[in-house]
């Protein structure tokens, strides 16, 4: 019998009734019960994901880092990203899916979004809890965006993407963390490394490598990284290799020895021991506890 892959899914092969591949919006309890039958196990997006609990409990899984299930917590993920839900009992709330592209033509700033935090891809980053004095607040948004979809009247789209924007911004001004002014330069410059980390961390192991392509010395990029997250920039580069990893062991149709070739790694055993020392386990190990839900 032919493995499975990962399963990847689009907007359009989740929410065929809504006849848009942009953009999907509905209440969590009636998309649970068209779908989660199929979305307990882990897969992939190719779209943005916004999920507010109004009600609920359990946990699920956002690239192998479990949260527990809150009343009036929202989370955000982006392309890419693994995840699976594990819920007991009724769970509530929103549901918002968008593509890549919704805000193209709306936006001149093409890299508006990158700006938030619960953006970034990491998944701490995107779990948030919305205070009791928002609450109100942030289901109207909801609200409204869902009747603007229902309603699919010519300027619809546009009433979303505002509403989206105003969300976006009313969770970076109150949700976020801000411990200590960061001067800008500094975020700017870690957000640069950190995209080309994106890009690159197939063929670039090395800080110095990162470095010269920020104009500034590996000493610096390392004093920056732990400054700002408390990780040498060596350890942002092996973290985004394990991640990737992660997601690759996740599809049964490729074996250990072709993903190791895929994140170019010269041999299998080398990479064999550069994930067992990360995650403690072989990477064979790891899948096992994937196909029996312990992760």
């Amino acid at each position: 019998m032919k493995k499975q892959g990962l399963p990847v899914y689009d907007i359009y092969s989740i929410g065929k009734e809504s006849r848009s591949q942009d953009l999907l919006a509905e209440r969590f309890s009636d998309y649970l019960d068209k779908h989660y039958h199929h979305l307990r196990s882990a897969h992939g997006h190719s779209f943005y994901h916004l999920v507010l609990f109004t009600s609920g409990s359990g946990y699920h899984t956002i690239d192998f880092n479990r949260f527990d299930v809150k009343k009036f917590q929202l989370y955000c993920m982006v392309p890419g990203q693994v995840h699976s839900w594990h819920f007991s009992g009724k769970a509530d709330g929103y549901l918002i899916h968008f593509s890549e592209s919704f805000f193209r033509f709306f936006l001149a700033d093409q890299q508006f979004l990158n700006r938030f935090t619960f953006f970034s891809g990491n998944s701490e980053d995107g779990v948030l809890q919305i205070p009791a004095r928002l609450q109100q607040q942030v289901v109207q948004l909801f609200e409204t965006i869902i009747k603007e979809k229902e309603q699919a009247a010519a300027d619809s789209a546009d009433v979303i993407r505002l509403q989206l924007l105003q969300l976006f911004i009313l969770l970076d001004r109150n949700c976020v963390q801000r411990s200590r002014h960061v001067p800008s330069q500094k975020l700017l410059l870690l957000k640069n490394f950190q995209q080309l980390i994106e890009q690159h961390f197939r063929t670039w192991r090395l800080p110095k490598e990162y470095a010269t392509l920020l104009y500034i010395t590996p000493n610096h990029l390392n004093a920056l990284c732990h400054e700002l997250l408390g990780k040498t920039a060596g350890e942002l580069i092996r973290n985004r290799i394990m991640l990737e990893a992660k997601r690759l062991l996740t599809n049964a149709d490729m074996t250990v020895a072709e993903i190791a070739w895929n994140l170019q790694f010269k041999d299998n055993s080398y990479f064999n021991r550069f994930f067992k020392k990360d995650a403690g386990i072989t990477p064979e190990e790891f899948r096992k506890q994937l196909l029996t839900d312990k992760l």
